[in-house]
């Protein structure tokens, strides 16, 4: 059977239904051959994919960069888990919890490139990076290093350490198209002093989705005597890339966002060598300075979110980190290519495809970001957010695999009108 043939029964026998998995594998072995690129533009395939995902018909989301919301194949799952956890009880937070939740976490740093030792399940970025601020051993007049456009939580947790310990906080702004890679890390580079400790740095830009050069961020920061922590809430699940090569030595990402894991799902790694240089955010019991569980315990949770974090990888891996990758870029390039030249439409996220994924920002000029997104949902019913403020002015537009060209028309259109 050829692709074409193969996608059409596909499509005729999940009309109404959704592919299971297997199917999905099946299907995505019969375009194996296919480079990446060119099935971006596919949209035969990906209306197959898009099968698996139930869509309210009430507006075109283009909203998926607070929540990637789960595939109907992942949330079966996800139900499963949760009955079969109820069902068995505390036998099962006894007898399996602990075992079953190493093993996702060592699916997850497989995922990541990363030791299972450097790798825990946290429960979003946010704790993630706040347990590194607020667990490293501070002392007055050290210093930090951040963005402007880092993500108000964490900012919020330098604040307070900067309270309780006396730490200088120490904010630089960057630009939403830089020249060159050098001109960023020279930026953050421009902050260091000889009592700077550490510097967070964002993989992805979450309000314009620009993509940071973190390895050369890393080595300049490393040379002096500077840890880095990244903040990849974005990243994980929708580019393709290894933690270590990264050469950071702290990196939180949430798994709710592009992965589409359930909400309240995260990861935190921590290169071996610092895990014992971290205070746990809650005391755990006895263990070795180098366990990262040390860092891990967080009391009763939610376990069957847990389980259903391997599911959403399969889903993951099922459809190849590579096509998905390829076609976020697609698609993100698909409208924005189309307005980029446009009198009074400007994009505050970087041409170069290099610097960005499926996640742009865009604003119209003389109009406030409040007012475009309301006039894009009550006008043409695209459910967008705003951002105003840290130099970005404009919608932040996040289109999932589900998203068809045809829906990104409407957006294009939309902003045409407005131009």
């Amino acid at each position: 059977m050829d692709k074409r043939t193969f996608l059409k029964s596909a499509g005729l026998a999940g009309f109404g239904a959704m592919l299971s998995m297997d199917s999905i594998a099946r299907m995505v072995s019969e375009v194996s051959a296919v480079p990446s690129i060119e099935l971006a533009s596919d949209e035969e395939f990906w209306a197959s994919i898009r099968q698996g995902y139930r869509l309210k018909p009430d507006y075109i989301n283009l909203e998926n960069g607070y929540y990637c919301f789960l595939p109907e194949q992942v949330l079966e799952k996800f139900i499963e888990h949760v009955r079969e956890i109820n069902y068995q009880g505390s036998w099962y937070m006894r007898k399996h919890k602990v075992n079953n939740k190493k093993a996702v976490a060592a699916k997850l740093a497989e995922a990541a490139g990363c030791s299972p030792e450097e790798l825990v399940i946290t429960r979003n970025t946010t704790e993630s990076m706040d347990l590194i601020i607020g667990g490293l051993d501070w002392k007055p007049g050290d210093e930090a290093v951040m963005a402007e456009q880092d993500y108000g939580a964490m900012l919020n947790m330098f604040r307070q350490i900067s309270d309780r310990y006396g730490v200088v906080n120490k904010m630089v702004s960057v630009p939403n198209h830089p020249k060159s890679d050098e001109e960023i890390v020279d930026l953050y580079a421009s902050a260091i002093t000889d009592r700077t400790r550490l510097l967070m740095v964002c993989h992805m830009i979450n309000i314009t989705g620009h993509i940071l050069p973190i390895r050369k961020i890393c080595d300049m920061a490393h040379s002096k005597g500077v840890e880095v922590m990244v903040d990849g809430a974005h990243s994980f699940g929708h580019h393709t890339f290894s933690i270590p090569d990264l050469h950071c030595d702290y990196y939180g990402s949430s798994l709710h966002k592009w992965l589409s894991a359930p909400l309240g799902s995260g990861i935190l790694y921590v290169k071996k060598d610092k895990i014992a240089n971290v205070w746990p955010l809650i005391a755990s019991g006895i263990k070795e300075p180098d366990d990262i569980y040390r860092l891990n315990h967080t009391g009763t949770h939610p376990d069957h979110t847990d389980l259903a974090i391997a599911d959403a990888l399969d889903f993951y891996n099922a459809i190849g980190p590579e096509r998905k990758e390829a076609r976020l870029r697609y698609i993100q390039n698909y409208w924005t290519s189309r307005v980029r030249d446009l009198p009074r439409v400007y994009l505050n996220t970087p041409e170069d495809p290099a610097r960005s994924c499926a996640i742009a920002n865009v604003g119209i000029h003389g109009m406030e970001p409040s007012i475009l997104a309301e006039i894009l949902f009550e006008k043409y019913k695209i459910y967008t957010v705003a951002i105003d403020g840290a130099g970005v002015h404009g919608c932040r537009i996040t289109p999932n695999v589900y998203t068809t060209t045809d829906e990104l028309d409407v957006l294009v259109d939309a902003l045409i009108q407005l131009n």
